[in-house]
């Protein structure tokens, strides 16, 4: 099933970036990427995303990208990585900080091939950047959608792990 979802999430590599889209070949963002490979594998989207904006640093207490998630998506462990206490993940934050009930998710653990991954990018900031893990061990990679590139497959080097806040994984039963 990993591989599944991995496999599926190569196909829109070198899709361009296109705010709030999510059409293989034509245009989508990270979220569009996560939409388009669940349409793949899935079926129809669960719900329609509302509109939002593409700023990474934007502030608040709502984290819809993640409350949507642990609707739709199984919750997984976090990074070990986000273990700092001054950094910007799950350790770092808490969830009860951003209004969110504390989930009770397995050990941490580091992401596998086909884990979605939930960025928060700034310190202070809701997490509004999605990935999904493609490989793993000495040279792992995630695959996501950024303004000014295409969908790309990218080393997820420690600047990128250290920001994971949390993982998911696609629905067993759907796949």
């Amino acid at each position: 099933m990993r591989e599944d979802v991995v496999a599926a999430a190569r196909l829109w590599l070198g899709t361009p970036y296109r705010h709030q889209a999510s059409c293989r070949g034509a245009g989508a963002d990270c979220l569009g990427l996560i939409r388009g490979v669940w349409r793949d594998l899935c079926g129809p989207e669960p719900e329609a995303p509302p509109a939002y904006t593409p700023d990474w640093g934007e502030t608040g207490r709502q984290e819809v990208l993640w409350s949507a998630a642990t609707r739709h998506l199984i919750p997984l462990a976090a990074s070990p990585l986000d273990a700092s206490p001054l950094g910007s993940g799950l350790l770092a934050t808490g969830l009860l900080a951003t209004g969110l009930p504390e989930p009770g998710l397995p050990e941490p653990g580091l992401p596998e091939p086909g884990d979605v991954l939930l960025f928060r990018l700034r310190t202070g900031g809701i997490a509004k950047h999605l990935g999904i893990a493609a490989e793993t061990g000495a040279a792992p990679t995630f695959i996501h959608a950024y303004s000014g590139h295409a969908v790309v497959e990218s080393p997820l080097s420690e600047p990128w792990a250290r920001r994971i806040v949390a993982r998911f994984g696609y629905p067993k039963g759907a796949i």
